[in-house]
């Protein structure tokens, strides 16, 4: 009888703690950014409990634990956006992280950029854009800095029209034997400490010229944040510094920032 009640009461126990992961993912769903103590309040359960419980549900990927709190898990739609439709969102974000990466180059710099709407936005802010080198697999990218004397380095191989890059394996035969001051590459999302592209090509062409530059350097709009994509291409324990928007919350700030240095 005794055996019984006990094995009741652990079945009650389990059940008790399902229906409360199931409603603290159903709370950060809602909220997007929620602190331990909003939970307890919700809850009704101790700090203890809270805690464990987002550190549980953080491994088993449900969400982002946060310094005191936890945020939601975005990952993106199943139709990757096309370059022309991408460009049009967030724009004022975007030219704010340009702006801060055009700061980063130097005249006589041998510059790496990729490919993305916002790589695209950096030569506008650059102020000695005519005595550097550039090298890009991105044809929209080469594109913009032709309207200066810079010397310019157009990688080719299989064209993805979708974003507008020359990718594969001719590609990265090139881009395996040159060397950079300083990369800048974008990226479809970051989730801790991985970063993602939506094609694994371009992610190999885009983690090999991190690798080849002195200084690596990420560059990405807020809303980048915590999301997936289809393929983890590098790690932002391995860049230098990773730029993005001035308007970034604290908590996410805090929390990737134990990944590398940001900039805003």
């Amino acid at each position: 009888m005794v055996s019984f009640e006990v094995n009741k009461n652990e079945r009650i126990k389990l059940m008790l703690k399902k229906e409360r992961l199931l409603k603290i993912v159903e709370i950060v769903e809602q909220k997007e950014i929620v602190t331990v103590g909003e939970l307890i309040e919700a809850l009704n359960v101790s700090d203890m409990t809270i805690r464990r419980d987002l550190d549980e549900l953080d491994k088993s990927g449900k969400l982002i634990r946060l310094h005191g709190g936890a945020q939601r898990l975005e990952n993106s739609g199943e139709i990757e956006l096309s370059r022309n439709q991408k460009k049009e969102l967030h724009l004022a974000e975007k030219r704010e992280v340009a702006k801060l990466a055009a700061a980063k180059i130097k005249a006589g710099d041998t510059i790496y950029i990729g490919a993305g709407t916002t790589l695209e936005l950096i030569v506008d802010y650059v102020e000695q854009p005519d005595s550097l080198r550039v090298v890009t697999n991105s044809l929209p990218v080469f594109e913009a800095w032709q309207k200066t004397n810079a010397e310019l380095i157009l990688v080719g191989g299989n064209y993805r029209k979708h974003s507008g890059e020359f990718i594969g394996s001719l590609t990265i035969k090139v881009l395996e034997d040159l060397k950079f001051t300083k990369a800048f590459v974008g990226v479809n999302g970051v989730n801790n400490d991985s970063m993602m592209s939506a094609n694994a090509e371009e992610g190999q062409a885009e983690a090999l010229g991190l690798n080849n530059a002195q200084e690596k350097i990420v560059v990405m709009d807020k809303y980048k944040f915590n999301r997936n994509d289809f393929y983890n291409f590098y790690s932002l324990y391995n860049v230098d510094v990773l730029l993005t928007n001035s308007s970034v919350s604290p908590d996410t700030l805090e929390h990737y920032q134990t990944y590398t240095k940001i900039e805003k």
